[in-house]
């Protein structure tokens, strides 16, 4: 054997990497010396986390960031042992006896060659670990099968088979050392296809969904398999000879609970078959800020938040990676997120640099494109934007105001992801630190569908993600539409209160609609319907609310039938108390509307009236029905309230962190969806207003794997329905 070295040694020079034979013990060395040796890496380095969601088994997947700290980044030290047993691109292990090359630059540090080479691939060449610039670098040759001369593979006899390349180094020229300019964002030279139409096929259906539409109940769990509905009237009854304007009816929906085999981010293995036909499976497209505000521990977490996304989908997701700083670049096209699928989706983003402008439009216009042009669609799909800075480049700010934000993007957000509630795809929009332009984040979410979320500090960056994937991927209802219908020849509706979502009433005031497009599992929604009652003798239907959507599991649209609300007209009422979940509703509509007049007023410049505003909104809420009950959701909204007055203390303090905190606030109530506010630990309770299961879940499973203090920690249960509490007093 050591023969066979020697002339191995000779033939192929000192700078190459070769495979190493599997019999090889761990202490054995190699005869290479420094550039080249052979050990394994580890299979877990594209695998998903297992069933029983070990933590170790998790950060051998994730990617090459150190963890924060209180006095920033802890870097791996150049010479610690654990950096030469693991790839600091992978985090695959790197063990002997399995024949994956190794390769080790001049740095010292090692790597698993394929996972090099693909950084390279990628335009890098510089060390993911110390940014030390190297001179040589390795390129992966053709497959021995398509090398004009056969002779490309050097396999020595009883070498691994199992991959069909040679390994090569090759030698910067001075032209290549000289041209750094066109080093800092190699990433954005590669070539791309014209059309975005080379996404991966969808993975076939190996057994047939055994799920039925019914509105029976879970035997097990007590739950609803269709979309609850239920009518809240602000009172029980109306005297018969009482004419009532403006008489407020609460409708109440609550979406299904997933099945019991859906994957949670922690006790199912996304990998089985089981836990990706108990969900819909998602498209998903990232629209990633590497400009050079986020160079340093900020590129470090996006990493590690992306490499958290991409080991929590299943093989049946599909994932895009779109960059941009000055320009955008598409990293990788839309491919399953199988296991090899993970392990080039990891290897992309960690091959991220930061440098260059913002120019946030056209990285939307990019991540756009991907899903305008793809041959295949899973049933969900969304993008994820995330910027630290304001566009540069296409959005001009006005003196001292953002509101304009909103009619600048309107004609940028392409209208593929801007359309009608069916077709449309939401921009969950994710603004980063200070600096950000927030009202054009906002106002991208909001023309989309999507939820802005504010990240104040740099560590919340995973569990951000973490609580909007578990949203995403948990998707119960789609395209769902409610009708309301007034019975009674004299009863007509009011217009419709329905915050962010299109509603609309008939001309005669017969009857409305409400388009609520999608619903995540046990996602709930309240809506307020007012109506004109006239005198009555006998109790009569008010309203008949029904709805349709499109179950995404079954692929089959489900109609339920209009749930009748019956009022009695008795001639005398007396000691009649308005309905709690009327009041607590109206409470929280009220308390949206005094948060956006305060920012209309803050960006005038008139601070002391915004925060006028919010202390009277304060008042009226203590004084009402349920903040007088000391109900959960009213003490949530007060606080609010007080830490959007006290974000307003200062125009400065207003510029850098209040406006971005009262838009996530607004989104939030807008789509009655739950967003990631600030920083602040004082207002737990409203953060996790809107919180459904799966992103408890999933957010547990984000802060267990990395421990640190948390805006989102310790994780609450949803506390957005509050009619347990109610009767249990």
């Amino acid at each position: 054997m050591g023969t066979a070295w020697r002339r191995a040694k000779r033939a192929l020079a000192a700078n190459l990497c070769v495979y190493i034979p599997g019999n090889l013990d761990d202490d054995g060395g190699s005869p290479f010396g420094g550039h080249a040796a052979g050990r394994s890496s580890n299979a877990a380095a594209a695998s998903s986390p297992t069933s029983s969601g070990g933590v170790s088994d998790y950060r051998e997947l994730m990617p090459t960031t150190p963890t924060p700290t209180s006095s920033g980044l802890r870097l791996p030290r150049s010479g610690s042992r654990s950096s030469k047993r693991t790839c600091a691109i992978c985090l695959g292990t790197m063990k002997a006896g399995h024949g994956h090359a190794l390769f080790t630059a001049e740095c010292s540090h090692t790597f698993h060659f394929h996972c090099i080479a693909s950084n390279v691939k990628h335009g890098n060449r510089v060390c993911p670990v110390c940014r030390a610039k190297w001179k040589e670098i390795p390129f992966q040759g053709p497959p021995y099968s398509e090398h004009p001369h056969g002779r490309a593979r050097v396999n020595p006899v009883n070498w691994p088979q199992e991959e069909g390349f040679m390994t090569v180094v090759r030698r910067f020229s001075r032209a290549d050392s000289a041209n750094r300019q066109h080093h800092l964002t190699p990433l954005f030279h590669t070539s791309e296809p014209i059309y975005f139409n080379d996404d991966e096929p969808l993975e076939p259906s190996d057994e047939p969904l055994d799920l039925q539409p019914d509105t029976t109940r879970d035997s097990q769990h007590g739950r609803s398999k269709t979309v609850e509905i239920k009518t809240y009237p602000e009172f029980s009854a109306i005297p018969q000879s009482a004419s009532q304007e403006n008489f407020t009816v609460l409708i109440h929906l609550k979406a299904p609970h997933p099945s019991t085999n859906q994957v949670s981010g922690r006790n199912v293995n996304p990998n089985s078959t089981a836990s990706q036909t108990s969900r819909a499976p998602v498209d998903l497209v990232t629209v990633l800020d590497v400009s050079g505000s986020m160079a340093g521990t900020k590129l470090a977490l996006l990493k590690r938040a992306m490499g958290f996304v991409i080991q929590n989908l299943g093989p049946s997701d599909r994932l895009s990676v779109i960059a941009f700083s000055s320009t955008a670049r598409r990293l990788f096209h839309l491919c399953r997120m199988s296991d090899s699928g993970k392990q080039q989706a990891l290897q992309a983003v960690n091959s991220l640099a930061a440098s260059g402008g913002t120019n946030i439009a056209e990285g939307l216009r990019k991540g756009a494109k991907v899903i305008e042009e793809r041959r295949e669609k899973n049933p969900v799909c969304s993008i994820i934007l995330l910027s630290d800075g304001q566009d540069t480049y296409t959005v001009t700010s006005s003196a001292g105001g953002t509101l304009q934000a909103q009619s600048h993007y309107e004609s940028l957000v392409p209208s593929s992801i801007r359309g009608a509630t069916s077709h449309q795809t939401p921009v969950h929009s994710f603004g980063f630190g200070s600096d950000h332009d927030s009202s054009s984040m906002h106002s991208i979410s909001e023309i989309s569908g999507g939820t802005f979320s504010f990240i104040e500090t740099e560590g919340v960056i995973q569990d951000a993600f973490a609580q909007c994937i578990g949203g995403l991927l948990s998707v119960v209802v789609q395209e769902m539409l409610v009708g309301v219908e007034c019975v009674h020849p004299g009863v007509q509706l009011a217009p419709i209160k329905s915050g962010g979502y299109a509603s609309k009433v008939a001309a005669d005031g017969r009857s409305g609609s409400i388009d609520v497009g999608d619903l995540y599992a046990d996602e709930e929604r309240d809506f307020m319907v007012s109506v004109n009652i006239p005198p009555a003798h006998d109790e009569f239907v008010l309203l008949k609310v029904g709805c349709s959507y499109r179950d995404p599991v079954l692929n089959e649209t489900i109609n339920l039938e209009g749930k009748e609300l019956r009022i009695p007209r008795p001639a005398v009422v007396v000691g009649q108390m308005m309905s709690i979940e009327v009041d607590r509703e109206r409470n929280r509509v009220q308390a949206a509307e005094a948060m956006a007049a305060a920012r209309a007023a803050a960006e005038r410049g008139a601070l002391a009236d915004a925060v006028s505003i919010l202390e009277e909104r304060r008042r009226i809420l203590s004084k009402t029905l349920a903040g007088r009950s000391s109900d959960q959701l009213c003490l949530a909204l007060d606080a609010e309230l007080k830490e959007m007055q006290d974000r307003m203390a200062s125009r400065q303090r207003y510029e850098a962190s209040g406006r971005a905190y009262m838009l996530s606030g607004l989104s939030s109530h807008s789509w009655q969806r739950a967003t990631v506010r600030g920083d602040s630990t004082d207002s737990t309770s409203l953060i996790h207003a809107y919180q459904t299961p799966s992103m408890v879940d999933m957010l547990e499973r984000s802060q267990t794997l990395s421990p640190s203090p948390r805006l989102l920690n310790p994780p609450l249960r949803p506390a957005r329905s509050f009619s347990a509490q109610l009767q249990l007093r």
